[in-house]
């Protein structure tokens, strides 16, 4: 097996778990180390993941995203937390945008149930989850659903969407960068995001310390939009105070 082999075989394999480690991949693929933590700086530099301490996870790309079902099993701890900050954001507002995504569909387990609310999704298991609420009303986009990710994109969504003014959207990207913005890896979920950015009078991001720095396909809003930004204390606080000289207070929890 040559390099390039060796290289879409670790990234095949990022992809089916979700992560992947230098040992392991070094045992598997009958290599050192040191040869594997090579292969990890190329794929990093080709985008196709991104390393961690003794290993790399996969970076969606236009051919490639995790599923919702997978997210629901990274990072769960720091996503509630993160939830919970954010719906601490909530205000006067009493029309809301969810996006798609486990965090966003956390943030909707969070909100206060003693006063209406109405919430506009593209999410399925969002709506799912809120349907049945008192006080809430639940507007679901229409359009196209995503197997992976039980969201619906297209034009019927992005029409119905223009025609709201929403108080607040939360919303997630797959990528943050001071440089290229808000990203995720496919054009017709760029365009609900985007869609969502106009229409909300104030915007929140929560993510992950790991969306931070990545950088996906189709750019769909600027971090300058967004009034707060909700991430974990792995961020490093001096990362933190760099995107909040671009206009949004970040929360670290």
């Amino acid at each position: 097996m040559n390099a390039e082999e060796r290289q879409r075989e670790i990234v095949a394999l990022a992809r089916d778990t979700g992560a992947v480690e230098v040992t392991r991949l070094a045992e598997k693929l009958a290599v050192a180390k040191e040869t594997i933590r090579r292969d990890l700086r190329v794929l990093e530099d080709h985008g196709l993941v991104r390393r961690t301490h003794g290993g790399a996870y996969p970076v969606e790309t236009p051919g490639f995203e995790t599923t919702l079902a997978f997210r629901a099993t990274l990072h769960v701890p720091e996503k509630r937390r993160i939830a919970a900050a954010a719906a601490e954001l909530l205000g006067e507002a009493e029309t809301l945008f969810v996006d798609e995504g486990f965090t966003p569909q956390l943030i909707t387990e969070a909100l206060p149930r003693d006063r209406p609310l109405t919430v506009v999704t593209t999410s399925l298991a969002t709506a799912r989850t809120l349907a049945g609420r008192d006080n809430f009303t639940v507007l679901l986009l229409g359009g196209r659903v995503r197997g992976g990710t039980l969201a619906t994109v297209g034009h019927w969504a992005t029409r119905m969407l223009s025609g709201f003014v929403i108080d607040l959207a939360f919303l997630g990207a797959n990528g943050i960068s001071r440089l290229h913005g808000l990203t995720t890896p496919d054009p017709v979920v760029g365009e609900v995001k985007a869609t969502a950015v106009r229409a909300a009078r104030r915007r929140v991001f929560a993510g992950v310390h790991t969306k931070f720095g990545a950088v996906g396909f189709c750019r769909f809003a600027e971090v300058s939009d967004f009034e707060a930004i909700v991430t974990g204390t792995a961020l490093p606080s001096s990362e933190a105070h760099r995107y909040s000289l671009l206009g949004p207070q970040v929360i670290r929890v």
